[in-house]
């Protein structure tokens, strides 16, 4: 890739991209292990827009390209690239899977981007928190990039949740919003040139949202020498929310021994999952209704991811915590849009007292003509004593 060739032909500024400059010695020291020929990874941990849905290939991802710049400024090194981007997907399903899907892989360097599938709210201004928290807080102590992709039709996104959160820690954060976007408000050009739905980009767009990272990049490579140590220590920092996901455990048919406390009429799906992108794996399925499943589960919060299909109808089923009808949640297995079966998770209880919570899932509504089973993909727990 070409630092600025687009950026410069559309007149960017790339500097109006940094949000928060951070502290930058977690990136320098992976940057001087490179230097060094030492081998590092890079990772990427998102939604779709990371995954690469509506690039053409693989390759012309924002993330690739991204992983490229760092091929050709450290030719001496041997660097991995790992994406675990999972379309439809947000910063607390990523809390929950962080550890099986990136940090397991000793990561060096990661950006985190959810701007556009967690929603402008309190909510995930906590899930992301304890996203970051539990990322900075790695024994391997890996570098942070925080990056905003945006709505191109209204410019929606919640930059301003994740914002918080960089400042906080002191984690950089660069943005498509005040560059990108920016120039679809001028009449540079108009969102159809860098997106198909609004939402994802083409190749172009991915160009556009890499060169945004890439110059931030260059910059901290420029003047390498000159970050500060003293950076954020994690037992320092106030949280800015409640901070109960930090701590987030996911449980599903390969795990849950210690948690699950009933089943009648639900099915272990056994098939393995050669890809994290197979997300219908390693959970249950049921099509009878009044089938029920129980875990006890051990925490403050409460979530329930289960498949949302196109094939209709479908499974409804029902969630109870604690024996609470009145406070019931309904899984509603019925997807009503068209791109595709929807990874859904719900929070079903949040901020509990500490302590074990039964829940209960029932399925209350099935059909003759049923395209599929309910899928029961997995239980997630979250917060700490």
């Amino acid at each position: 890739m070409n630092a600025d060739k687009n950026c410069q032909t559309y007149g960017i500024d790339l500097k109006k991209g940094v949000l928060n400059k951070g502290n930058l010695s977690r990136i320098e020291r992976v940057m001087k292990k490179a230097m060094a020929g030492e081998d590092i990874t890079v990772g990427f941990l998102g939604g779709s827009i990371t995954q690469g849905c509506l690039s053409s290939t693989p390759e012309t991802c924002y993330a690739y390209l991204v992983y490229q710049w760092w091929c050709k400024k450290f030719p001496m090194s041997q660097i991995t690239y790992v994406n675990a981007g999972i379309g439809g997907t947000s910063s607390q399903f990523g809390v929950a899977r962080a550890d099986d899907d990136l940090l397991s892989k000793n990561i060096d360097f990661t950006i985190v981007e959810f701007s556009v599938n967690d929603k402008d709210t309190a909510h995930f201004l906590e899930t992301y928190e304890g996203l970051i928290r539990k990322i900075y807080g790695y024994p391997t102590s890996p570098a942070i990039l925080i990056v905003n992709s945006v709505y191109y039709n209204d410019g929606y996104n919640a930059q301003e949740q994740h914002v918080k959160v960089g400042k906080a820690y002191g984690i950089p954060c660069v943005a498509m919003k005040p560059t990108l976007y920016a120039k679809v408000l001028d009449g540079t050009f108009t969102s159809r040139d860098i997106t198909e739905d609004d939402l994802h980009p083409n190749d172009l767009g991915h160009s556009l949202m890499a060169e945004v990272i890439c110059d931030f990049l260059e910059d901290v490579y420029a003047s390498l020498g000159q970050a500060s140590d003293d950076e954020a220590k994690l037992e320092n920092v106030t949280p800015v929310s409640e901070n109960a996901y930090e701590n987030s455990v996911r449980y599903r048919n390969t795990n849950c021994q210690d948690v699950l406390t009933s089943n009648d009429g639900f099915t272990a799906d056994d098939r393995p999952q050669n890809d994290i992108r197979e997300i219908f794996r390693l959970g249950w399925t049921a099509d009878k209704k009044g089938a029920h499943i129980g875990f006890d589960i051990e925490g403050t919060c409460i979530g329930v991811q289960y498949r949302q299909s196109v094939a209709q109808p479908t499974c409804i089923a029902r969630a109870v915590i604690d024996g609470d009808l009145d406070n019931a949640k309904i899984l509603d297995g019925n997807f009503e849009e068209t791109w595709g079966d929807n990874l859904a998770l719900d929070t079903i209880a949040e901020h509990l007292p500490y302590g074990k919570h039964h829940i209960e899932i029932e399925l209350i509504e099935t059909h003759e003509d049923d395209k599929v089973p309910f899928y029961l993909v997995s239980v997630i727990g979250s917060g700490k004593n």
